[in-house]
């Protein structure tokens, strides 16, 4: 029988309307595999409350060696695919997740590296352990003026919380929605608690590669924790500057 006691919570929006982390590009890594699942993503990043996406191919050596072009020419199809359905209320650009490794060394070399505006360049560390002479790395990009956000710390097992906050002192760190969310377990959860309250975390990306990441966003967006989170977060993240 139904009671008021079971209706479900009222969802509250995202606190930021641009995402600078998601695999929502059709066809080219791990993410969305083709068109229809592409605009199926973007539609349900939309009713959380993003109206942009800066989407993050992952450009990985062995796997996904994806270039600009070919991220480029991805972009074009699914461009051509929202303006055929009419989709609007959302807009799609494009950087890279780069996966710090030989390629991605050699592209650096090249100039070929994709960035987000402003020069920020989105790096990841393998989830095995931390690449060898990554604070030397992060000081040599700022050189070359770029400014190196680390994707999803929160998920490298092989972090203390004092490493943490000395590679916080050297780089930005973007932590993923679903981190908050729970979807990876209570032990990531337990880390970005840490984090939001050594202020650990700059920008927030959702990490979507799949129709169960956004369903994962929507129920934690009906959860105390997302309130709790939008109070402590909101007025923090530089997500904005991209908007």
């Amino acid at each position: 029988m139904f009671s008021f006691f079971n209706k479900p919570k009222e969802p509250i929006k995202l606190w930021f309307s641009t995402d600078i982390h998601a695999h929502v590009l059709p066809g080219i890594d791990d993410g969305s595999p083709d068109v229809q699942t592409s605009l199926q993503l973007l539609e349900g990043l939309r009713e959380c409350g993003i109206t942009k996406v800066i989407a993050s191919p992952h450009i990985t050596e062995n796997t996904f060696e994806n270039t600009p072009e070919t991220i480029a020419a991805a972009q074009a199809t699914l461009d051509e695919a929202m303006r055929e359905v009419g989709m609007t209320g959302i807009t799609v650009s494009h950087h890279a997740e780069n996966r710090i490794d030989s390629l991605f060394v050699r592209n650096l070399k090249a100039g070929k590296l994709l960035t987000m505006p402003q020069n920020y360049l989105l790096i990841e560390n393998s989830f095995v352990q931390e690449p060898w002479g990554l604070d030397q790395l992060i000081y040599d990009l700022q050189l070359q003026s770029f400014l190196p956000i680390m994707a999803h710390p929160e998920r490298f097992p092989y972090y203390t919380m004092d490493r943490l906050k000395d590679l916080h002192r050297k780089a930005d760190f973007q932590v993923n929605l679903l981190s908050l969310a729970g979807f990876y377990g209570k032990k990531i959860r337990k880390r970005v608690e840490e984090m939001m309250e050594a202020r650990l975390i700059d920008f927030i990306g959702t990490d979507t590669h799949n129709m169960a990441h956004v369903e994962a966003i929507k129920q934690y967006l009906c959860s105390k924790n997302a309130i709790k989170d939008r109070d402590m977060l909101a007025s923090r993240i530089k997500n904005r500057i991209f908007d």
